[in-house]
């Protein structure tokens, strides 16, 4: 049903095979639209979009006080007080129990 089929990359030009098998995984997927981008620059636009770039910025972090043992913790979000904070170590505690 499928054929390989050779797609020109919208970011370097060069050409790159959509292959059969590819094109079926897409259309399992619902996917509608042919990569525009060949493997290696979309490789490189996930690894951009995942932060891992050298742009960007350090991760503002928030300072408060753990809701279990009372230490003071770091968070990577504002916390809010209708729920509580934990820090690192009680954490990880109340999540290997579930």
């Amino acid at each position: 049903m499928y054929q390989d089929k050779t797609l020109t990359c919208r970011d370097c030009g060069e050409e790159f095979v959509f292959s059969a098998n590819e094109q079926e995984f897409y259309a399992s997927k619902g996917f509608e639209n042919e990569p525009a981008r060949c493997p290696s620059c979309r490789a490189a636009k996930k690894q951009q979009r995942s932060g891992r770039g050298s742009d960007r910025r350090p991760r503002e972090m928030f300072k408060t006080t753990c809701a279990k043992c009372g230490r003071e913790a770091e968070v990577p979000f504002r916390p809010s007080s209708d729920r509580p904070v934990y820090c690192k170590e009680c954490f990880q505690d109340s999540k290997s129990r579930w």
